[in-house]
């Protein structure tokens, strides 16, 4: 039997990241970047107001209080946008909209609420000034408080300066990172693009939710449930509905999906049944047993003229999902360029302990992960049997308890590595 390492390490080695390709931002989402990205203009590109309020001169205001209000006159309005700019000269304000530019001659901004908004009254009159008339400026503003030089101004390129690396090669490109591109001008980007992942299960037994079970049939859960994990790892996947055990319909499904497929994971067909109709169909996949459990039953294999890397699963639910997060994610992770394509392991306590495991196979039992205070290991409980059926268990499990060849079980209170799923 082939360990799981060696299982895993044959997959990856047949495969590389897809050739980098040219995407508009929001295609790129989800999306490793190839090059790194540098800023062309600083941002913010202007000094600009974070207040709405008058931009003034900090010397002009330097003793204003409620007692001695100062009073300046309005030269101008200043919104979002402007493009010419009234300049404040000694004893001068400009009234200034949130993001609007700093005029010249001013070097702070007094908030509204720090001045009667040119009404002749306090605070509450002046903010109800500037939200009834938006547009137009007052003759004059009283300023009730001082404010230093560059108080509320948002310097340009406080945010990040011409030049400066926005985004390294190998960042994969979440909202934020899209944000960022978008305020820095760029409208498209250069990544390794999202494989294209295509799911299908085998079984005549299967029958498509929403439908009635006729006696002896199930309802087709892998395709799905495998599909989303394809989709959860970054994946575009599409879902193919059940094949039947025949090795022709399914040589040809597979043939007729190549052509939209950088990945095949099928379910099912894979064990030493008369009806496994995965090893008889596709003769370029190697079939394997793996000291593990579950999942012992596995295929990998290069299929078609562009030797697309095809992944044969097992057909049990638990096993299909286990086999999955073992090495079609990271096969998929590969594919999509990112530094590392391994779901993170944590150390945890096992209270319960497992009564059992098989000598000589690597077990993943599904758990329930709890973290502790920092520097303290969580602690992982199982969840339902070791049965490959149980889909209910799996539903509430969120960390895979990984019991090593050599242990047949783990003691109450033991230590054990943890695959954690979320």
């Amino acid at each position: 039997m082939w360990s799981v390492s060696e299982h895993l390490a044959d997959v990856l080695a047949h495969l590389r990241p897809l050739d980098p390709i040219e995407l508009q931002l929001l295609d790129a989402q989800g999306c490793v970047l190839v090059e790194d990205v540098t800023v062309p203009v600083a941002l913010p590109p202007f000094d600009n107001s974070s207040m709405d309020g008058y931009a003034v001169r900090a010397a002009d205001v330097a003793t204003a209080d409620e007692a001695s209000p100062v009073v300046l006159r309005v030269v101008g309005d200043v919104a979002a946008g402007s493009g010419e700019l009234p300049a404040v000269g000694p004893g001068e304000a400009a009234r200034v909209m949130t993001g609007a530019p700093l005029p010249p001659g001013a070097d702070t901004v007094v908030p509204v609420e720090w001045t009667d908004g040119g009404t002749g009254g306090g605070p509450a009159s002046a903010m109800r000034a500037h939200s009834q008339d938006p547009a137009g400026a007052s003759g004059r503003v009283r300023v009730h408080r001082p404010a230093a030089a560059r108080r509320h101004v948002r310097a340009r390129g406080s945010d990040v300066g011409a030049g400066a690396l926005a985004l390294g090669a190998g960042t994969v490109l979440g909202a934020p990172q899209i944000g960022l591109l978008a305020a820095i001008g760029r409208a498209s980007v250069r990544v390794h693009p999202r494989p294209r992942v295509v799911v299908l299960s085998t079984g005549s037994e299967l029958v498509p939710p929403g439908e009635e079970l006729p006696p002896g049939r199930i309802h087709d859960s892998n395709s799905f449930q495998l599909t989303a994990a394809a989709r959860d790892a970054g994946a575009l996947a599409y879902r193919v509905g059940a094949v039947p055990d025949d090795a022709e319909t399914l040589r040809a499904t597979v043939e007729d999906q190549l052509s939209r497929a950088d990945l095949l994971v099928t379910s099912g067909g894979v064990s030493v049944g008369a009806y496994d109709v995965v090893k008889e169909a596709m003769g370029e996949v190697a079939f394997r047993r793996l000291a593990m459990q579950p999942g012992k039953p596995q295929g990998f294999g290069l299929v078609g003229p562009d030797r697309i890397p095809l992944l044969a699963l097992p057909g049990n639910p638990v096993s299909a999902y286990v086999s999955f997060e073992l090495f079609a994610r990271p096969a998929i992770r590969t594919l999509m360029g990112v530094p590392d394509v391994h779901r993170p392991t944590v150390r945890a306590v096992c209270p319960e302990g497992v009564a059992s495991s098989p000598a000589g196979r690597r077990q993943f039992l599904r758990g329930r992960y709890e973290a502790q205070a920092p520097g303290e290991p969580g602690t992982v409980t199982p969840v339902g049997g070791a049965g490959s059926h149980l889909v209910a268990a799996l539903a509430h499990a969120n960390a895979l308890i990984v019991v090593p060849e050599e242990a047949t079980g783990l003691a109450p209170g033991e230590e054990v590595d943890v695959v954690l799923l979320t």
